[in-house]
């Protein structure tokens, strides 16, 4: 009988020491253990050390570390008929393990799959010029309809960037015309509001100087040493304006007859004819 007990026991340790190794696990800060038993879902472990009975309770590891996935070119045409490849690069993180394993198959996957549907359908809707114009609001479109539809499988879509939309060369022929022509509008646009305001300041300088006559003379006077420089050849003599207003005055007095204006004679034809 003592023989018997001892050899069980012999048996019995090594049994239970082999148990408790295999139902042993070590998870990491950043991994949860999804337990079942007998195939249904248990409990949510981790981190630390953890046991798992063999053959009873089974576990499934899940990383809640931030996934970076590429999503691959997508072919989007756009809603003016323009053909592009986009693709773009989709940041989440898992913050229900249990749902993560139970109400999806392959997390990763489906993420990934429904990204690659998401970007087409939201760039569809969109022309080309907010394609490139407006690309953090159509990251931030996108990263609301994939977070909202991911929430039923546990998954936190933190951000989506587009990195890179390919245009054929004909469309970036079409796209370096559109920007020069823009660019002509501009500084046409520019040089006539320069011409505006000069000609109002125009106008004020005028009405300043027709307040007073002797201001007009003097600028008359600057204006000439600027045409009539140190090496020109031209010689200006300023005549004052009321000079020869008085000059003028003393030609034509203003009581004196004006001559009668001489209106013109039509001839006949008989005068055009005897006329040498």
């Amino acid at each position: 009988m003592f023989n018997f007990g001892l050899g069980f026991g012999t048996f019995l340790i090594p049994l239970v020491v082999i148990l408790l190794v295999v139902s042993v696990r070590v998870l990491r800060e950043y991994e949860r253990g999804v337990v079942f038993q007998l195939g249904r879902f248990w409990s949510v472990k981790g981190p630390g050390l953890i046991l798992v009975i063999p053959g009873l309770q089974q576990m499934m590891r899940v990383d809640l570390r931030v996934v970076t996935m590429d999503v691959e070119p997508q072919d989007v045409i756009s809603r003016d008929n323009v053909s592009v490849k986009v693709n773009a690069v989709v940041f989440f993180r898992v913050v229900a393990p249990e749902k993560a394993i139970i109400q999806v198959e392959n997390y990763l996957m489906a993420t990934s799959q429904l990204a690659q549907t998401t970007l087409r359908v939201v760039l569809g809707k969109h022309e080309l010029d907010e394609m490139l114009a407006e690309r953090e609001r159509l990251n931030l479109d996108v990263q609301q309809i994939l977070d909202s539809q991911t929430d039923a499988w546990g998954i936190k879509v933190t951000n989506v960037e587009i990195k890179h939309i390919d245009l054929n060369e004909s469309m970036v022929r079409a796209i370096a015309r559109q920007a020069e022509a823009e660019r002509e509008r501009r500084a046409k646009v520019i040089h006539a509001e320069g011409e505006k305001q000069a000609a109002v300041s125009l106008l004020e300088a005028a009405q300043m100087l027709a307040q007073q006559p002797e201001a007009m003379q003097l600028r008359y006077l600057q204006t000439m040493t600027q045409v009539a420089g140190d090496r020109a050849s031209t010689i200006v003599f300023p005549l004052p304006m009321d000079l020869l207003g008085r000059m003028l005055e003393k030609v034509n007095p203003p009581g004196a007859p004006q001559p009668a204006p001489v209106s013109p004679r039509v001839l006949s034809e008989a005068e055009v004819r005897t006329e040498p």
